[in-house]
């Protein structure tokens, strides 16, 4: 076996790998992650996380008008599986395992049922800004859940971590409180099952590359789907055409692109850096509320977007150092 899966101080996965360019299985009993990975590839993964996943939080507010939250992610996710699936079978990627089926079931379970769609959900009532900077958490979370398999953050990360989280709330400042308990409990749940998530991902079984995130989709969308059904939420209205166009860019930017470079980030930087869009995303949705709201920028919310650039920075020293 080669050296190509050999990295530091990273955690590991029990899998079937493909061990070298013939495409040859070798059946490990653990394998770290992927090293480092491109650093161009990464850069675009973060950017795409930081201003597409963003703006998707504007997104999901008007997929709303038409379509009820659980029904509209389980077609976000399943239409974008389904694309995805099929184009990677074609370019020769192997299907997943049975085993890997059931990591892709309970990951994807966790960051698009129990994360995204908790989201949706509590954005029948929370405002836009609020949801992101109520995702705040993740990093904090995914941070606390890494350390219980042993990797814990290091100074450096924990410093960006405290300060990013410190900038965020700095920047909800004036906000109020969330009025709705279910929207309120809904912003607790969804940044601890996306950060679980996140960090089981790196000691599960789960397909290489992005069938990992087509699995996740596909999976993800129908068990969205069946808790539509569940809870029996409402018919659809598709006359509105703003939903429609929501939805599209929901799932062409939100899950082909950007979920598939969130995956791509899980493999080949530490999760801190990963998760580091959860204190940008509040300042993404901030931009939008000036930009197509016609709302102005108070001093402390440009001194909180500062502070959490300042966490950011901080998080990737301690990456590039760790």
């Amino acid at each position: 076996m080669n050296n190509r899966y050999q990295t530091e101080l990273t955690p590991l996965q029990t899998d079937i790998v493909s061990d070298n360019n013939n495409g040859d299985q070798a059946i490990v009993k653990s394998r770290p992650l992927a090293p480092g990975g491109n650093r161009f590839l990464i850069l675009l993964s973060l950017l795409a996380l930081y201003f597409i996943w963003g703006a998707t939080y504007l997104g999901m507010r008007i997929a709303l008008l038409g379509f009820p939250p659980f029904l509209m992610a389980g077609v976000r996710f399943l239409i974008a599986g389904c694309i995805l699936y099929p184009i990677l079978r074609l370019r020769g990627t192997p299907a997943p395992s049975r085993a890997q089926w059931i990591g892709a079931a309970i990951i994807g379970t966790l960051l698009l049922a129990g994360g995204n769609a908790g989201v949706a959900f509590a954005e029948q009532w929370v405002a836009t800004g609020l949801a992101a900077v109520g995702l705040a958490a993740i990093p904090l979370w995914t941070a606390l859940f890494v350390g219980l398999w042993g990797r814990w953050p290091s100074r450096i990360e924990w410093s960006g971590l405290v300060l990013g989280f410190a900038g965020v709330m700095l920047l909800n400042l004036g906000n109020g409180v969330w009025a709705n308990p279910l929207g309120a409990i809904a912003l607790l749940l969804a940044p601890i099952c996306w950060a679980l998530g996140s960090a089981w991902s790196q000691h599960i079984s789960l397909p290489p590359g992005l069938m990992s995130s087509a699995a996740q989709m596909l999976v993800g969308g129908v068990a969205l789907v069946l808790m539509s059904l569940l809870l029996r939420e409402r018919t659809p209205n598709l006359a509105i055409g703003q939903s429609l166009w929501a939805i599209g860019f929901l799932i062409v930017f939100g899950s082909l692109i950007a979920f598939s470079a969130y995956g791509y980030l899980l493999r080949h930087v530490r999760p801190a850096l990963a998760t580091s869009y959860a204190y940008v995303n509040p300042m993404v949705a901030v931009g939008l509320g000036v930009l197509l709201a016609g709302e102005r920028l108070t001093p402390i919310e440009i001194v909180a977007i500062l502070v959490i650039l300042s966490g950011v920075v901080l998080v990737s020293m301690g990456r590039n150092r760790g």
